[in-house]
């Protein structure tokens, strides 16, 4: 599946979480999966504890994460 099959995953829909990007237009905000991952679960973990993700709809939160940090930049002070 390409990135950009991928991003087709990622929806927005003032409905829906209050428009926050969300996996399919379910209540799975990309937000919330990407902060599963940093605390530290697995992939695996994620399809294990919510049976309706694809695998897929992980890496299109991987992918739509890293386009949106590709599209600003932010300029820290070094010290």
């Amino acid at each position: 599946m390409s990135n950009d099959d991928l991003l087709s995953r990622i929806t927005v829909d003032p409905e829906i979480c209050h428009g926050k990007p969300c996996v399919r237009g379910l209540r799975y905000p990309v937000e919330t999966i990407l902060e599963y991952l940093a605390g530290g679960d697995s992939v695996e973990d994620l399809l294990a504890e919510f049976p309706d993700l694809e695998r897929e709809d992980i890496l299109a939160c991987h992918e739509f994460s890293r386009r949106m940090l590709t599209a600003k930049s932010v300029h820290l002070a070094l010290k």
